[in-house]
């Protein structure tokens, strides 16, 4: 054992990695629903290692935390400024007001007991379960000009206070929306999620990868001699079929040869048509006139589902019942929406309404699914390179700007460094939404940006604080605790209330924008499960976009509040 502290005092950067090691193995296990998460057991194990007095340079969690607060902004970019600026006006306002609250509660709740800033901040942090306000309060607290020993004093006791007030923070948020909620509200879920759907006009989306049922498919079928479609253009027979049906024709066999249909193609008694719909159509309207037929050869159709990223002004604000009348629209039929940094699962129903920045899949012909991306936006293929020119430059861009300070009187105000990336995030994530040209950041990059940055600061921090740990929770411990359950309670009762009696939000949603101006994916997933439905992330991406940003920029705020 004292070889090893040796060498983990020696060697700081092995330290690091065996925090992450044992903090992302420890927070991927579950018990009964509950998980420590990544980032929680990373810093519990990174104080039982910090122990040993591992001293480690603060420039290697700086480097981190900037690489994460610009991947936070990055990923919240477009919902951010459509909600500011757009039809996500009241969503994002309440989300600021809940905020104010989140930030409000524990400043007054730290006054009362008399914590000192540190403490303050980490209770913040853990109690609204936002780890990224940690850093901002860092940079905060050493800009006061304390002594060094006392700087260090307060920052090793924030990650304490965040460690005793977290678990709550993630299992209260998540019990507190998902069960007290609607009990409080007198919500029934389920029947609210229920008719919201019959206000957009649809249901739950089926099957899909997977699964044996598949939404859509392409069908061959004869034209019968007294068939009423003989005689017609192909675009007269699509549109004969009833209100609400989209069905396509997308090939033809007439003898031995087979056609492309255009919408001008007259169809003739004894043609093969290779029909393309939702397959519950197909079966109601052309299999009791029977004629299907099995023509591997006709059925041979170029067809992919690809991801679109929406980027068109056009589209931007439409319902998808709008946009399926459109001429690109043929042809094409829609699986999946996703919206948001957290890549909330948006239902696919006929008066959902689609916004630049979500990304969409479609399915249909090769030239169909081309021709389609160039009206909606920009095809999202999968690739592995990330446009790191642009990520250093604009994290450079973003630091210069935060670290100019701005003297009134005696008070010195700065964004600093850490702040000043996430808002240069939050404008290059916008930017890329509307010219996604430049600026390529693949999912799984913006991941590791987003997940390893946090956890490398996270660790350092743990590391450092370790010595002090024991000691900061024997003295705070139980009344920090409870300290913590009334600051994740109060202002997240509050909200509810206001986004209820105030913001009057359809109940369906009421839950989920609550859920997202606080951050709390877990209280999401427990809604959704709750609800038997996916309507509540429908209010969770504007909100979770402000929030997100704001309570990490609230970490320096509360350090400016108590100081």
């Amino acid at each position: 054992m004292s070889w090893f502290a040796q060498t983990l005092r020696q060697y700081p950067e092995i330290a690091v990695f065996l925090s992450l090691g044992i903090g992302y193995w420890v927070g991927g296990k579950s018990f009964k629903g509950f998980s420590l998460g990544a980032v929680t057991a990373t810093l519990l194990a990174a104080i039982a290692i910090g122990q040993f007095g591992i001293t480690i340079s603060a420039n290697v969690k700086s480097v981190f935390f900037l690489m994460f607060l610009f991947a936070v902004g990055y990923g919240v970019g477009p919902q951010f400024v459509r909600g500011i600026a757009k039809d996500g006006l009241p969503q994002a306002l309440f989300a600021v007001i809940q905020c104010v609250l989140c930030l409000a509660i524990p400043v007054a709740a730290a006054k009362i007991a008399g914590y000192d800033i540190g403490s303050a901040a980490g209770l913040f942090a853990g109690s609204q379960t936002i780890s990224a306000s940690m850093g901002l309060a860092t940079d905060a607290i050493n800009r006061l000009g304390l002594a060094p020993d006392e700087a260090k004093k307060l920052l090793d006791a924030m990650p304490t206070a965040y460690a005793v007030t977290y678990i709550f923070g993630t299992i209260g948020s998540a019990l507190i929306l998902a069960t007290l909620g609607p009990m409080l509200l007198r919500i029934d879920l389920v029947a609210a999620c229920k008719e919201y759907e019959a206000q957009l006009s649809g249901g739950q989306e089926r099957g899909g990868e997977g699964q044996a049922w598949h939404q859509f498919e392409l069908r061959a079928y004869r034209i019968a001699p007294d068939g009423p479609a003989v005689g017609m253009t192909v675009a007269a027979a699509e549109a004969s079929v009833p209100a609400g049906t989209r069905l396509f024709i997308q090939r033809i066999r007439r003898g031995a040869e087979i056609y492309d249909a255009t919408l001008d193609f007259k169809l003739q008694a004894g043609d093969v048509a290779a029909v393309g719909g939702r397959r519950e159509q197909l079966v109601a309207l052309l299999s009791p006139r029977g004629g299907e037929m099995d023509d591997p050869e006709l059925l041979a159709v170029p067809a992919e589902g690809v991801d679109i990223y929406v980027t068109s002004k056009a589209v931007d604000g439409k319902t998808l019942e709008e946009l399926g009348h459109l001429p690109g629209a043929r042809g094409i039929f829609l699986r999946r929406i996703k919206r948001g940094p957290t890549e909330t699962q948006i239902p696919v129903l006929p008066k959902t309404i689609l916004h630049r920045g979500d990304t969409i899949t479609i399915v249909g012909r090769t030239q169909d699914t081309a021709a389609a991306a160039k009206d909606i936006g920009v095809l999202d293929r999968p690739t592995s390179v990330a446009d790191i020119a642009f990520v250093s430059l604009a994290i450079t861009a973003g630091a210069l700007i935060g670290s100019l300070v701005l003297r009134v009187g005696a008070i010195p105000l700065t964004l600093s460094t850490s702040g000043g990336a996430l808002i240069a995030g939050i404008v290059f994530g916008w930017l890329r939404a509307i010219h996604p040209t430049f600026g390529r950041i693949p999912e799984p990059t913006v991941w590791f940006m987003n997940s390893v940055g946090l956890n490398v600061f996270i660790a350092v921090v743990g590391i450092t604080a370790g010595p002090g740990f024991v000691t900061g929770l024997q003295q705070l411990g139980v009344s920090l605790f409870l300290w913590g359950i009334v600051c994740t309670t109060v202002p997240l009762i509050m909200g509810m209330f206001i986004a209820k009696y105030v913001f009057h939000f359809h109940p369906a949603i009421l839950l989920g924008v609550c859920a997202g101006a606080r951050t709390t994916t877990a209280a999401l997933g427990m809604l959704t499960d709750a609800a038997k439905s996916q309507v509540p992330g429908l209010g969770y991406t504007v909100t979770y976009a402000v929030g997100n940003t704001l309570l990490t920029i609230w970490g320096m705020v509360v350090v400016m509040l108590l100081s």
